[in-house]
């Protein structure tokens, strides 16, 4: 028995571990695999802020060629004649408001200007986010009541950054606003880009 502990303790001490050169190779593969992780986060995030901002100028033009054709805005129109197959109706004073909002997702839609299937009166396209995005007369700012792209729950950093480079960068002023104050790691309930 003696014997085999000492056999054993001979094997041991002519195990060899890492060179510290091995060593280095790991940490600069690890290294480099992390990097690249960090860099194809960070694209996919900018990838989604170009969505955001590409969808508000995609909506906006789905609206007004909606108003071209048919002289009323989506959701706003008071005619079951258009859209085809268009079940519901606005009030036409010029303003997609209140429950008007989900109407104009299903007209256009209906319209073949949008892609997705809207039920006219609960659901919204989402938005690269997850939140949902809208055309909605509201006033982001005292007193300026207008139509909108209303984006909902999207972070703080990206409104900034749409905000900064499309505007202002001030939260409260301007064509691009949100409802609460863009502080890092947080989520902003309502971000508008004027229509």
């Amino acid at each position: 028995m003696k014997e085999n502990i000492m056999q054993k303790l001979r094997l041991s001490s002519n195990q060899k571990g890492f060179t510290l050169v091995e060593i280095a190779i790991v940490m600069v593969i690890i290294g480099l695999l992390i990097g690249g992780i960090l860099k194809g986060q960070e694209m996919i995030n900018n990838a989604k802020v170009k969505r955001v901002v590409k969808q508000a100028d995609e909506m906006r033009a789905a609206v007004m060629t909606f108003y071209d054709k048919y002289g009323q805005y989506p959701g706003d129109e008071n005619s079951t004649l258009f859209p085809p197959g268009d079940t519901i109706n606005g009030n036409n004073n010029g303003q997609i408001a209140g429950a008007e909002a989900f109407g104009a997702m299903s007209d256009l839609a209906l319209a073949n200007l949008i892609t997705g299937t809207y039920n006219g009166t609960s659901n919204l396209p989402s938005n690269a986010f997850g939140g949902t995005t809208q055309v909605i007369w509201v006033d982001p700012g005292p007193g300026n009541a207008r139509h909108c792209i209303q984006y909902t729950n999207l972070p703080a950093e990206t409104c900034l950054e749409i905000d900064t480079k499309y505007d202002d960068g001030i939260q409260t002023t301007g064509s691009i606003s949100g409802s609460a104050a863009y502080t890092a790691g947080t989520i902003i309930p309502n971000f508008y880009i004027v229509f």
